[in-house]
């Protein structure tokens, strides 16, 4: 099965390790060059506080990105199942993806959090207009058959 939903589900886990490569290329060297203690018993906070702010970012983004985009990816993959994953759908989710690479570069580099949390929610829009694209289709079957 070859769905044209399924390039921009691809492209945001692709673009998930673009930002994990971004988080390693600048904390590492941070880490060295404030010698970041990496005791297993200090606190997240503890360790989050000796490293710079504009490097915490990438890190913060990246878990972001394993949070809402999971639904996503439910939703994308039912509509590939359901073969509904051209036009409209196809195109929603490209749009997702779009938004949530911008809100990634937002937050990574100058982090205006009124900024990010507009494009978050024009994502989230986007994400629960799939969704409910999926639910007519997933819902509307069983009323009649």
């Amino acid at each position: 099965m070859n769905s044209p939903i399924l390039a921009p589900m691809i492209t945001l886990v692709l673009w998930s390790f673009v930002m994990w490569a971004w988080l390693y290329a600048t904390r590492i060297p941070a880490m060295l060059k404030h010698n970041v203690s990496t005791d297993a018993a200090r606190t997240k906070e503890e360790f989050n506080a000796q490293i710079p702010a504009h490097v915490r970012w990438k890190a913060d983004n990246y878990n972001h990105l394993m949070e809402q985009p999971t639904l996503f990816y439910a939703v994308t993959l039912t509509l590939a199942l359901l073969g509904a994953g051209a036009g409209w759908n196809a195109t929603l989710a490209w749009l997702y993806v779009g938004l949530r690479v911008v809100h990634s570069l937002v937050q990574a580099t100058v982090n205006i959090v009124i900024l990010r949390f507009a494009i978050f929610m024009a994502a989230s829009l986007v994400l629960l207009a799939l969704a409910i694209r999926a639910a007519v289709i997933v819902f509307g079957s069983e009323v009649g058959g």
